[in-house]
């Protein structure tokens, strides 16, 4: 980690939807924090001051032209700052860059990626070099994959205090939620529907539960093709469809954490619809909803109205039984919409806590549960609307 730089964190892709609100968060919660230093970063002059004029943020907030195009402008932008928060994706088309930049120089990264094979070929080309450099490289700081990857983390502490040892099977399960995806996760979905169908490894990669887990696999991990109906929780399960990026997620940190949950450790992730033939219907219907990949789905830039994000909400149950049937179960929930309003301010919470908090975390690529841990969750819960809480 960096000890002295013009700034603690650059907003890069300010200019943008989810970077705007990310910019707008940081001057109002942290309007009269005079310690934290950070800066807005796109490709326009012009557009910069257009966005922080209309967000209402101090006049004499720092604005930094960059492109990803432009190398130099890459390398100047992250050797002035200790963290790169970047919302600038798809991550595989305009991210690979910055990574290599923000590795080389020391500087830490975080992001919003639901890319696993991007980012297995991240961890492939420059998790050496991250090291080296104590630059800390931690994906997915938004809705995915922060609730998922921290809850899991959160409910195995638990039974490894109440139960002196951790939980090896446990079941993520979305109870309710309010809002919508982004477009930025609908572009990424389809670049990388694009990068499969070119390469054969990447999609192999994609089919992988340890994707992100070089040099190791775990035991066979469930199927999500279908719906179910679980007799435990008495409600129908769809697919869910942010659970091949957050599963891969939660196993490399169980794998980074050094296999805390265990080298048989086995986790899926649902989305729960209800009881009956309703339940069931609208399992189906989720099953089938194609719309992300579709011409439908919404377009980088666009998003919902501000009355929207800040009434949309989500509620995550996780429960864990061990070999003896003993369960836990524990949930993490949060207001606001989780594609924007939600996910612009765990970025942001993530960004201020490798800066002032993890500061003890080593160079590398990382996810967030090892990363940041417990300091994370504190952040999260103090500043960002969530609430984490063991249930009975």
């Amino acid at each position: 980690m960096k000890t002295t730089t013009e700034f603690d964190i650059i907003v890069y892709g300010a200019t943008g939807y989810t970077g705007r609100l990310v910019a707008e968060y940081l001057s109002q919660e942290y309007a009269n924090d005079k310690a934290l230093r950070w800066a807005m970063a796109g490709r326009s002059q012009a557009k910069l001051e257009a966005v922080r004029d209309e967000i209402g943020a101090p006049a004499d907030i720092p604005l930094v032209v960059a492109d990803t195009e432009d190398a130099a402008s890459l390398k100047a932008m992250v050797e002035r700052t200790k963290v790169v928060l970047t919302t600038v994706g798809p991550y595989q088309l305009y991210g690979s860059e910055l990574v290599a930049a923000c590795a080389a120089a020391g500087t830490d990264y975080v992001d919003l990626c639901g890319e696993p094979a991007w980012m297995r070929q991240m961890i492939d080309a420059h998790g050496d070099a991250a090291k080296q450099s104590g630059a800390r490289i931690v994906f997915s700081c938004g809705f995915d994959s922060i609730p998922f990857d921290l809850g899991v983390y959160f409910l195995q502490q638990a039974a490894r205090e109440q139960l002196g040892k951790p939980l090896p099977r446990v079941k993520g399960r979305v109870r309710k939620m309010r809002g919508t995806f982004s477009g930025g996760t609908a572009a990424s979905l389809k670049a990388t529907l694009i990068a499969a169908k070119q390469n054969p490894e990447i999609y192999q990669l994609l089919g992988n539960p340890f994707a992100l887990t070089p040099g190791f696999t775990g035991p066979a991990q469930p199927p999500a093709a279908k719906p179910e109906f679980d007799e435990s929780l008495g409600s129908w399960a769809a697919p869910f469809i942010m659970a091949a990026i957050n599963t891969r997620n939660v196993h490399r940190s169980n794998a980074l954490l050094g296999h805390a949950y265990g080298e048989d450790f086995v986790y899926d992730e649902m989305l729960l619809t209800g009881p009956g033939e309703q339940g069931e219907k609208i399992a189906n219907a989720v099953a089938g909803d194609k719309s992300l990949s579709g011409d439908s789905a919404p377009k980088p830039g666009e998003g919902p109205s501000k009355e929207e994000r800040e009434t949309g909400f989500y509620d995550v149950l996780f429960i864990g039984e061990d070999e003896d049937g003993k369960k836990l179960m524990a949930s993490v929930s949060g207001k606001r919409d989780p594609g924007y309003g939600s996910t612009s301010r765990m970025i942001a919470e993530s960004a201020i806590c490798l800066v002032r908090d993890a500061t003890d975390t080593a160079g590398g690529i990382w996810t967030t549960a090892p990363a940041m841990g417990n300091k994370l969750i504190k952040r999260l819960q103090e500043h960002a609307g969530l609430t984490f809480k063991l249930e009975a």
